[in-house]
């Protein structure tokens, strides 16, 4: 029987727990400071272990998490939520930002299109007369 795991590399449990998509996606986060455990920058390698700290910057979002439990594979996003628990800070103010970001989304005006074929000739055919 598999004994379970006390600690695991930070790129992979960010991966696991489906922060980033790629585990080389993680480590360029990690390597660019994007991403903090314990409060301190660290490299991709790091040990994570159960209670650790991550704070995790990803374009506006910001996820404050404590480390719940490592996994030697990538879960099913039910099931990797598992794997963190978020600050109730972090959780409303990232909610916040959520909406505050699909409200400028929605009143933003729509940009048109380059006109298709048809629409081509149509205005070829204006100008000519």
């Amino acid at each position: 029987m598999a004994e379970p795991l006390t600690s695991q590399r930070l790129d992979k449990w960010l991966w696991a727990a489906r922060f980033f998509k790629t585990r080389q996606l993680a480590a360029e986060a990690i390597r660019g400071g994007k991403v903090h455990l314990n409060g301190q920058r660290s490299k991709p390698g790091k040990e994570v272990r159960p209670g650790s700290k991550v704070n995790i910057h990803k374009s506006s979002l910001q996820w404050q998490i404590e480390v719940v439990a490592l996994s030697k594979q990538r879960r099913p996003a039910s099931e990797a939520c598992q794997f963190y628990e978020e600050s109730p800070e972090s959780l409303e103010k990232r909610q916040q930002v959520v909406q505050q970001l699909r409200e400028e989304r929605q009143a933003a005006p729509r940009v048109s299109r380059r006109p298709n074929k048809q629409q081509r000739r149509q205005i070829h055919r204006f100008k000519q007369q």
